[in-house]
């Protein structure tokens, strides 16, 4: 069970498998077919100027890189805008792996490091 916020402060129960889809969701009928479990979130750099929106995505990426590592998992890059007054314009999305956002490969390095040291 999951909830689901809105804008308005209430919260929508949402019944969810372990892939974090409904329940009730059709499945694909072919048994090769299947609705993924992909463990990517979206990091989102927002500026009314695109170039810059940019650097800072790949700023960031550099800074992640050097804390976690190594390269940062990202599958797809999203570029959307929001012409809504007062809001920026450009909206960068990088979807980026789980672990590599909590620091999983930091966690398993450390580890190994300390079994091996035994």
């Amino acid at each position: 069970m999951s909830e689901l916020a809105s804008d308005n402060t209430e919260s929508i129960a949402l019944r969810l498998d372990d892939v974090g889809v409904s329940v009730d969701l059709p499945r694909p009928a072919n048994p090769g077919d299947q609705v993924q479990g992909v463990p990517y979130r979206p990091v989102e750099f927002r500026d009314d100027d695109l170039p810059t929106a940019l650097e800072r995505a790949a700023s960031w990426l550099r800074h992640t890189q050097n804390w976690l590592g190594e390269p940062v998992d990202v599958i797809a890059i999203h570029l959307d805008y929001d012409d809504r007054e007062g809001r920026p314009y450009y909206d960068v999305k990088l979807l980026c792996n789980d672990e590599d956002l909590a620091g999983a490969p930091i966690a398993l390095r450390e580890h190994l490091g300390r079994t091996t040291d035994v």
